[in-house]
């Protein structure tokens, strides 16, 4: 008897489905539409590169425009740059994201007489590779876990914070515990280490802020630093070029006392503390220009001084709760001067010059040091502000069907992902806000997200 293959899944029918209707889809560009003179600009500096040149239309995809680029810049094979290219006009910005025809000439943006200005962004050069299954589970905590973080300069260990009131230190390359941080007397809701990777802080339901050695696992300093009357909610550390010197750093926690302080980690005082929130304070973000982004319930964003700790302006749009906000930097101020290169800085002086360097690499844009900031409320709304320039919005993100908990922008700079109680992730343009996809997936709320360092993944 000849055996009977089974019908297809329901899986593989929509793949078959998809595959067809990518057939059908397939738009070939026209011959004899000759050349198109493109100029590429650098989008951060806005400074033409070479001189215009002559491509062949049916020759203008984004692989060779890569390589074009890139002979112009004198590089060669081996140090051949990723870049994501694209166009702006009337307000207006356009991505190539196959090519010229499809993106500009047959939506009739553009015409092969024109000249076409291209500005384009380097990507990562590095690939994080997409995770296919789950390698190590790491038992040890009692309870719930709360928070978790890796280090700055490798993601071989991790820190978590557990109902269980203690922190642990895991070595993930062999999913194995390393320490245990022992000293909160209740929840243990956030995590941070210091961009130099050289101390953890965590912040408890105890009302207290700790300080640990990651090396040890053992605490800095015999009693924890106080203040606050009410349990942390959020950490931020100083960014590490802002440091007055390489041995002093600064910690500013933002509690449900709707206050914020900064702490000297080193003297274990308070510096500062930031009084003019009415509510609980979700969220509290350092900037790379030394400003203190905080987010309330009481339904402001408020920028202050670090250095003063006075109020430098507040911003006020939301009708409900802010719950997260994000900064385009995040990456890099969390990260300081460590990078996919594994070679770290020999000298103090060095460190703060790279770390500086990368920062403000991924903060300028046109020219202009410009760090951008995206904020998340229960009213279901997204605002994305440019506090350098004005106080209003640049955009209102609106699609959520309920509160919105969590925001981030990519490595990059040019997409948000906010994640909602709807069970919806939602991606954004960081230029102006543009709604660009919907992902769906989730069965129930989804409480974060998070880009891969290279941008690529979600």
């Amino acid at each position: 008897m000849a055996t009977v293959l089974p019908p297809p899944s329901k899986r593989q029918k929509t793949l078959i489905a998809e595959k067809a209707q990518e057939q059908q889809d397939v738009d070939t560009i026209p011959s004899d539409l000759g050349s198109v003179r493109v100029h590429f600009y650098d989008q951060s500096t806005g400074k033409p590169t070479g001189a215009p040149v002559a491509i062949p239309v049916a020759d203008a995809t984004v692989k060779n425009l890569e390589l074009l680029l890139n002979t112009l810049q004198g590089n060669d094979a081996t140090e051949r740059v990723p870049y994501r290219f694209s166009f702006g006009a009337d307000g207006r910005i356009v991505d190539i994201v196959h090519d010229i025809y499809r993106a500009l000439l047959k939506p009739g943006l553009k015409t092969t007489e024109d000249t076409i200005s291209l500005q384009y962004t380097p990507q990562a050069i590095f690939r994080v590779r997409a995770v296919s299954r789950c390698s190590a589970s790491i038992p040890g905590h009692g309870e719930a876990i709360l928070t978790a973080s890796f280090s700055p300069s490798s993601s071989s260990r991790l820190v978590t914070g557990s109902g269980d009131n203690t922190a642990r230190i895991f070595d993930t390359d062999t999913g194995t515990p390393l320490h245990t941080l022992k000293g909160h007397t209740s929840w243990v809701l956030v995590a941070s280490w210091s961009p130099d990777d050289s101390t953890i802080a965590t912040g408890s339901m105890d009302n207290t802020v700790r300080l640990w050695d990651p090396k040890t696992g053992q605490p800095l300093g015999q009693q924890p630093l106080k203040g606050h009357t009410k349990w942390v909610n959020s950490l931020a550390w100083e960014p590490y070029h802002l440091r007055q010197s390489p041995t002093s750093s600064r910690l500013a926690s933002s509690s449900k006392d709707a206050t914020v302080r900064v702490w000297d980690t080193v003297s274990k005082r308070t510096d500062l503390v930031l009084s003019g929130h009415k509510s609980s304070v979700s969220c509290v973000r350092w900037g790379g220009t030394g400003t203190i982004y905080t987010a309330s319930h009481d339904k402001t964003i408020k920028l202050w001084d670090s250095t003063q700790g006075t109020l430098i302006s507040t911003l006020a749009a939301h009708a409900h709760w802010v719950n997260h906000l994000a900064l385009s930097t995040d990456l890099v101020l969390r990260t300081a001067y460590h990078d996919h290169n594994p070679a770290i800085p020999s000298t103090d002086a060095e460190k703060t010059a790279k770390a500086r360097q990368r920062y403000e690499a991924a903060a300028t844009i046109n020219g202009r040091v410009s760090e951008r900031l995206v904020t998340a409320s229960d009213d279901f709304t997204i605002y994305l502000w440019d506090p350098s320039s004005t106080l209003k919005p640049l955009a209102r993100l609106l699609g959520h069907q309920k509160q919105v908990n969590h925001v981030t922008f990519s490595p990059d700079g040019l997409l948000i992902a906010s994640a909602s109680f709807d069970n919806a992730v939602k991606l954004w343009s960081a230029r102006d806000g543009a709604f660009i996809a919907t992902l769906r997936g989730h069965v129930g709320p989804v409480y974060m997200a998070c880009f891969s360092p290279d941008a690529r993944l979600l």
